[in-house]
């Protein structure tokens, strides 16, 4: 079983301690649902495990077939908040592009077309400028580029905030098809999401993980539960 471990993971920004002793093991095969308040720091450690930024103390580890070592920038797909796409190309020129540079991890190959056909393109939006795509269009192009080349560790920063019903659905269909083949972690707010999607919830809350116990999850006052836990820090909102 494919695992990442996280080990005493520490940031701060200036005084601020925003990570203070983050541990964790996310299995390969399972949706995790971060849940946290905004300013909890989800972002913060999204940033630290695909190594946009330092952490000030801890290790990013990765386990396969009993081996275990520090985690590479190339294991890593990270779907941002705001996705990052060159707006002048239509998204059939971006996806060949994608194809193109990243060759050496696709081990099997469709045609773009099929590619598209997967994640239900329509021929128009094939070929349509990304300037012209909603918001909810980038995140299905984005998480096409994680279809295609299965990066070991998918990070999903709020992915379905502001889509409408019908991409929102398609972007979960796609996400319960791709777990299998990775770890697969989504920072959200909105806990129904995370109860409807996701395999395990692990809640951030005053600078460190803590994995909720499976069983709680369908106590009727769960909710009340999990609120009651983050109001304790009124440092988070």
């Amino acid at each position: 079983m494919d695992k990442l471990i996280l080990k005493h993971i520490k940031k701060s920004f200036q005084e601020k301690k925003v990570l203070k002793d983050c541990s964790m093991i996310f299995e390969k095969g399972k949706i995790y649902g971060l849940l946290g308040r905004n300013g909890s720091g989800k972002t913060t450690l999204f940033n630290c495990i695909s190594n946009e930024i330092m952490v000030d103390d801890g290790q990013f580890l990765y386990e396969n077939n009993d081996e275990t070592y520090t985690l590479k920038p190339h294991q890593i797909g990270y779907l941002f908040s705001t996705p990052m796409l060159p707006s002048f190309m239509t998204g059939y020129e971006f996806l060949k592009f994608y194809i193109e540079i990243h060759q050496d991890k696709i081990k099997n190959t469709l045609s773009l077309d099929e590619y598209f056909d997967q994640m239900e393109f329509t021929q128009e939006d094939r070929h349509k400028l990304i300037n012209g795509y909603s918001y909810g269009m980038k995140n299905k192009l984005q998480m096409l580029c994680f279809f295609i080349t299965k990066p070991d560790i998918v990070l999903l920063d709020e992915p379905l905030t502001s889509l409408d019903v019908v991409i929102a659905a398609d972007v979960k269909k796609m996400l319960l098809n791709m777990k299998h083949d990775h770890i697969l972690v989504l920072s959200t707010h909105i806990l129904q999401l995370a109860l409807d999607l996701c395999d395990e919830i692990v809640l951030l809350h005053d600078g460190k993980l803590e994995l909720i116990d499976a069983s709680l999850l369908k106590e009727p006052n769960f909710e009340d539960q999990l609120i009651q836990i983050l109001k304790e820090n009124p440092n988070e909102a």
